[in-house]
């Protein structure tokens, strides 16, 4: 997505796009990674080209001009591609196309561009980039449902300068061009050099596999109202124990019990010569068993199994309450039962509650939009590093685009986010999927990297600019299409939660330092707006003119949501 070479832009040549194939044999030497639901990985070696490939009638004049391909009519079926090849920091100058076979129709696509991607890598420096595991790699295409693919890649030609510095002519003197051999060994057709490919290109045909259901619940983060948030359960459920005291009142008539107790001191009136001892025994010793049911009114220890001993006490209910609401834990138990429903392998309760706080602290926050979690589009657990890497905090929101191609339905979105997931760890040889979030043409949200969708993860996305700073890519290529309405509202919904988490104003500015890339030199302090885009701190056509060019209305979105 680096900016296209001027010597690729535009052209439309029918010969150049006829060069020659090297035929691949067949699937069984590819280098392949089954796994029965979390997809495949083949990965054919890209050969020099000679003269007689598939396209015979246009074949490569002047020799082997560094021009290399595969032809592979029988493959195990695949859904996208992209070009690798050994070391990160390699770049390719040369122009990638592929075309494929439609499973089912037979039908050829015609050739497509496969787009560098050097820029939306780890930072120069982290351990990421610098694994052994690592590559450098094209950007992935979306291709559908395919079983046959071709391939090519074509360097970039340097036309050589005579001694007077005039560029040598192209053409040999019988019209044809002519072919030196560069002090390299490269041939070089008429004055003209071809850049030198990177070793170990190959190309990658991955599988996105069949998804398993996610558990029950655990699919996608529910949507959640802005803080404050109106009155929470918490003060709201004690209201409920209130009514208790209405319980103890029924048994008011427990009173009337000591009623009953008063004919006991009528049993003293068979003596006969005690006419004169019933007005003196309510307070002398003949009282005493009448006194009991009086002190127990107040007291409770009498009516042992009433659980309304103290309706003549006027105490608040509290006291007793437990004891009758003891089968019914609710109050304690409901206020954090709600919060860790979502994924816990992503988003763990105590990061739930750790969101709730943070978002009360900030001064203006947004609703958390609905996120489909890794579980609810399949990510495999299994394939990416263990643990996580985190920044201090989140300063610049990078908005993105994956240029996978608009060629997917919504439906289909889970399958690429987990075809680009396996291109980035298996291919390309990242720790986990480089992008924080991903937003498809439908405005549904996705959980890219693992470790919490609350946290300050740090990513693989913005060369340079990986820290403190979250990458939010739309499924697509928006060079020349406009996005859909629904995903750049579902880009200032989720910013603008995110954001509002770290108390960024979507319409500001800030400072991050430069890690090193092709635009700011490592340690420079580049000031950038907190949605920004990955143009802004690399020189890169992403996240396409159309798409870039919505960022203001994303901006004054996100600021309207968060109150300001």
């Amino acid at each position: 997505m680096r900016a296209y070479l001027a010597s690729s832009i535009g052209v439309a040549c029918t010969a150049a796009l006829a060069l020659p194939l090297a035929l691949y044999p067949g699937p069984a030497h590819a280098r392949a990674e089954r796994a029965a639901t979390s997809g495949s990985t083949q990965s054919l070696p890209l050969l020099p080209l000679a003269s007689g490939g598939l396209d015979r009638g246009v074949a490569a004049s002047g020799g082997d001009t560094g021009d290399r391909g595969v032809a592979a009519p029988d493959v195990r079926p695949f859904s996208l591609v992209g070009v690798v090849w050994d070391r990160p920091s390699a770049g390719l100058r040369a122009r990638v196309q592929v075309r494929t076979r439609a499973v089912g129709s037979g039908e050829w696509s015609p050739w497509r561009e496969l787009l560098p991607y050097e820029d939306e890598a780890p930072d120069p420096d982290s351990p990421e980039r610098r694994s052994a595991r690592a590559h450098g790699g094209t950007a992935p295409l979306w291709v559908g449902d395919s079983d046959g693919v071709q391939a090519r890649v074509r360097p970039e030609r340097t036309a050589t300068a005579d001694a007077d510095g005039r560029a040598v002519a192209d053409e040999g003197a019988d019209g044809r061009a002519a072919a030196d051999e560069g002090a390299d060994g490269r041939a070089v057709a008429g004055g003209v050099r071809a850049a030198a490919l990177p070793a170990g290109l190959r190309l990658e045909l991955v599988d996105p596999g069949e998804a398993p259901a996610p558990p029950p619940g655990r699919g996608a983060l529910r949507a959640l109202p802005a803080h404050p948030v109106p009155p929470r359960p918490v003060p709201s459920r004690p209201a409920r124990t209130h009514p208790v005291p209405t319980r103890p009142a029924p048994p008011q008539s427990v009173p009337t019990r000591p009623a009953r107790t008063h004919p006991v001191p009528s049993r003293p009136a068979p003596p006969r010569s005690a006419p004169t001892h019933p007005a003196p025994t309510p307070g002398g010793a003949g009282a005493a068993p009448g006194a009991k049911p009086s002190a127990g009114s107040s007291s409770g220890k009498p009516s042992a199994g009433l659980p309304s001993g103290k309706p003549s006490a006027g105490l608040p209910s509290g006291k007793p309450s437990p004891d009758p609401s003891s089968p019914r834990p609710s109050p304690s138990k409901t206020t954090a039962g709600p919060l860790p429903s979502p994924d816990p392998s992503t988003q763990p309760p105590s990061a739930l509650g750790a969101e709730v706080t943070k978002a009360s602290a900030a001064g203006h926050t947004a609703p958390r939009p609905r996120i489909i979690t890794r579980a609810g589009w399949g990510a495999d657990e299994k394939i990416r590093e263990k643990g996580h890497v985190y920044s201090k905090t989140v300063k610049v929101a990078f908005i993105h685009h994956t240029v996978t191609g608009n060629k997917y339905s919504c439906s289909q979105a889970p399958s690429v986010l987990r075809s680009i997931y396996r291109y980035h760890v298996k291919s390309l040889g990242w720790r986990d999927y480089g992008y924080n979030f991903t937003i498809d043409k439908c405005g549904k949200i996705y959980e890219g990297r693992s470790g919490g969708v609350a946290k300050a993860v740090r990513g693989a996305h913005t060369l340079g600019f990986n820290t403190n700073s979250m990458g939010v890519a739309v499924l697509g290529t928006f060079s020349t299409k406009k996005p859909p309405a629904k995903a750049v509202k579902a880009i200032a919904k989720l910013t603008a939660w995110k954001l509002g988490l770290f108390k960024r104003n979507p319409r500001g500015t800030t400072h991050l330092v430069s890690g090193g890339g092709n635009k700011y030199k490592k340690g420079t302090s580049v000031k950038l707006h907190v949605i920004a885009g990955h143009r802004d701190g690399f020189a890169t056509e992403c996240p396409g003119k159309r798409l870039y060019k919505k960022l203001g209305s994303v901006r004054k979105t996100a600021a309207r949501l968060q109150g300001r």
